[in-house]
């Protein structure tokens, strides 16, 4: 395919990053109630995207050839956040025994692949387009984490966890284009999350009307 003029690839990457979080919240506050196979246009705006843009499986983090300096960055920041929800849950007495169902094979493959999914919306994408339009690694990151967090709406403890670790996840992708570490850590980082706050706070982590 011939590459799109650049002002266009701007005009598209632009509309990627105002219409894909809205898509998003519209379908978590309204469409999965009213039209629930309405999801299908999230996947198929991110496959004529990833055309438009001719994304490769490097560009969107589906490698291999990084995976060892990927996963050591990925390492270092998911063990700084993953002690400080550790600290956090053993000063505020939350129990040692912990849900079987949390631990169990299926459910932790289950959020994996949740995860993993969210990786491809943030990075892959989203933060694909701001880092090209930007060109700037902090301020697209920190861009990424504010729309990461405004989709986590009203939950109290995913919003701020999720616009720190939205913005590191951002920043290290942004270092070393390798979405299945943050994939992996965001899971780790995830459950210890659910077990450190209080169910009465996360509310088994909802978001959007799911959280009342």
């Amino acid at each position: 395919m011939r590459r799109l003029p650049e002002s266009s690839l701007r005009i598209a990457a632009l509309v990627d990053v105002i219409g894909v979080p809205l898509l998003i919240l519209t379908y978590i506050w309204k469409l999965q109630f009213s039209a629930k196979n309405s999801w299908i246009i999230f996947v198929i705006w991110v496959g004529v995207s990833f055309f438009l843009h001719c994304d490769t499986a490097k560009t969107l983090g589906w490698r291999a050839d990084n995976l060892g300096a990927a996963t050591r960055e990925a390492g270092i920041a998911y063990g700084v956040m993953a002690g400080l929800l550790l600290v956090f849950g053993f000063a505020r007495g939350a129990p040692l025994s912990v849900p079987h169902d949390l631990l169990s094979i299926h459910r932790l493959w289950n959020y994996f692949a949740f995860c993993l999914l969210q990786q491809v919306a943030l990075n892959s994408l989203l933060n694909n387009r701001l880092m090209w339009l930007i060109r700037s690694r902090w301020a697209s990151s920190a861009l990424a984490g504010i729309i990461f967090a405004a989709c986590h709406w009203p939950n109290p403890v995913l919003l701020p966890l999720t616009l720190i670790g939205g913005t590191v996840m951002a920043w290290l992708f942004a270092r070393n284009r390798n979405i299945i570490p943050l994939a992996i850590g965001q899971a780790i980082l995830g459950s210890i999350a659910w077990w450190a706050f209080p169910l009465a706070w996360h509310h088994h982590l909802r978001v959007g009307p799911g959280y009342y």
